[in-house]
């Protein structure tokens, strides 16, 4: 196998460096972002443009629609997939983005859970709709102590699935961990980690304004023009999307900038925090200098 990994935090540099090295070494992307796999989603997502598409072929970006769903264990198949048409073909299969949950799936295999069911999931929401999520929330705390300490009240996806995986197993998620039903790939793994918070910080706050520039806000309500999507789906409850999504909803758009970049660092922050479980090269994204040198370095022979 012929592959590498390049994680990191959200507008850390890992498109960049990975167009940089594609120039050194014959590569195909595959992307591990659980946002660019939604058609329609193109700005707030950061979604490499026509130019970067034709320069390198990319993989698992406008795969589904954004009434869809696209889970950790999809993505694992997909890319065990794609590796080996890949280096099929003689060239590096380089996985990059920032959804550690992916990258997790892939190289530590999958737990042995319930798939998803629609009328389980249906009826959450139901509640949900009527309850609050703070009340599934507390409701998992009682179920399932330790799934619960690690969710936000309102991290309404996990929160649901969490309920889901114990009404149709009987057993709380914490309890399936550890029981790998899929093994997993020993993918080498590069991370792009600031040693300064405020470097990221900034980079943050640059980027989405660079977004709002291109018209973000219009295509949100592109999106929500279509007429089939709710704020409860997971790809209109990814970051800066859910928060344009309510400022629309409550026609104030003042307060977009300040929470989507507040809601990206938060997003950061989860990012390293997945990152430092896991075994990993790092390579300090700020230091300045050339990142391509050692990255090269882990290029697989």
């Amino acid at each position: 196998m012929k592959a590498l990994g390049l994680a990191g935090p959200t507008a850390s540099g890992k498109t960049g460096l990975a167009l940089q090295l594609a120039e050194r070494v014959p590569l195909e992307i595959v992307s591990v972002d659980s946002a660019l796999v939604y058609r329609g989603m193109d700005i707030g997502t950061a979604k490499p443009g026509p130019a970067e598409l034709a320069a390198v072929p990319h993989h698992l970006i406008d795969i589904v629609e954004p009434t869809e769903a696209y889970s950790a264990a999809q993505f694992a198949a997909d890319a065990r997939r794609l590796i080996g048409d890949i280096n099929a073909r003689g060239r590096l299969a380089l996985l990059v983005g920032g959804t550690m949950l992916y990258f997790k799936a892939l190289i530590d295999g999958l737990d042995a859970l319930p798939a998803a069911d629609a009328g389980v999931r249906a009826a959450l929401e139901a509640r949900a709709a009527t309850e609050g999520w703070p009340a599934l929330h507390d409701e998992l705390r009682r179920i399932d102590p330790a799934t619960a300490a690690r969710l936000a009240p309102n991290d309404a996806q996990r929160i649901q699935r969490a309920l889901e995986v114990f009404q149709l197993s009987g057993r709380p998620l914490s309890q399936h961990h550890g029981r790998s039903t899929t093994p997993g790939l020993a993918l080498p793994l590069v991370t792009l980690e600031p040693v300064s918070r405020a470097w990221l910080h900034r980079r943050i706050a640059e980027r989405f304004d660079a977004m709002l520039a291109a018209g973000f806000v219009d295509e949100v309500r592109r999106l929500r023009a279509r007429g089939d999507l709710q704020p409860t789906m997971p790809s209109m409850r990814c970051v800066g999307y859910r928060q344009a999504w309510e400022a629309l909803d409550d026609d104030e758009l003042g307060p977009l900038r300040e929470r989507g970049i507040a809601a990206t660092r938060q997003l950061a922050k989860r990012q390293l925090t997945w990152l430092r479980s896991m075994q990993r090269t790092v390579i300090a994204c700020d230091a300045g200098g050339d990142l391509i040198g050692p990255l090269l370095a882990h290029v697989p022979a």
